[in-house]
């Protein structure tokens, strides 16, 4: 059992974060700005308040043991071209402050979700979809997860890195996969409660620490 902060809970992979996470027995908390658009789930606080106010991390970490951050730097809409909601660097500005707290707090471990194309893995990628990432606004976000990988590099916390692909709310296939960039053909597609799983497991198993592993449903 660890007790757990959540960042962006209140997302649609956060959300599953939250109830397995609750499932699974630890004690929970999570910072969102509007506790009743979560609503009521057993097992779980609700700290009312907004990552970017670095004294609400430092209310909400209190008495924690790790970090899972689930946040995102949204858009309108699921469309490439939907207008950016969240500022600029968002996600980047935040760990940077968490990544403060953490160290105030004595916790070192914490566990983020990045995407696919972020930092590093940028090279590896198709010239077709970095092109039809740099004339569309997912540019921003891409450029968000690339900052938030430089910070926690740079950190002397126990991060992981999930650098998930395209995430969906429906079942992809019967099994997760997790490799190191460059190491295996990663699938197109993932779960959001299978990746919520997966974080869990990271925090619960010590693995894939300081790593940022690829990770996608592969199908049968």
């Amino acid at each position: 059992m660890t007790n757990l902060l959540v960042l962006g809970g209140s997302g649609r992979t956060g959300i599953h974060v939250l109830k397995e996470a609750a499932k699974r027995g630890h004690r929970v908390r999570a910072l969102v700005r509007n506790p009743d658009a979560v609503g009521d789930l057993p097992g779980v606080e609700l700290i009312g308040g907004t990552p970017e106010n670095i004294d609400d991390l430092r209310k909400a970490a209190k008495g924690t043991e790790a970090v899972i951050s689930a946040l995102n730097n949204a858009r309108a809409s699921d469309n490439p071209w939907a207008k950016p909601v969240s500022p600029p660097m968002f996600m980047t500005n935040v760990t940077r402050d968490l990544l403060t707290v953490m160290g105030e707090h004595d916790i070192r471990r914490i566990v983020i979700i990045s995407t696919q194309g972020a930092g590093s893995d940028w090279a590896r990628m198709n010239p077709l979809v970095k092109t039809a990432i740099n004339l569309s606004n997912l540019k921003a976000g891409f450029a968000d997860h690339s900052g938030v990988e430089e910070v926690v590099r740079d950190s002397e916390a126990d991060w992981t890195l999930a650098r998930a692909v395209a995430l969906t709310d429906k079942p992809v296939g019967p099994s997760l996969r997790a490799a190191e960039a460059g190491t295996e053909k990663a699938g197109m597609r993932i779960y959001r409660a299978d990746l919520a799983g997966f974080l869990l497991d990271a925090v619960e198993q010590g693995t894939w620490i300081r790593k940022a592993p690829l990770v996608w449903n592969a199908r049968g």
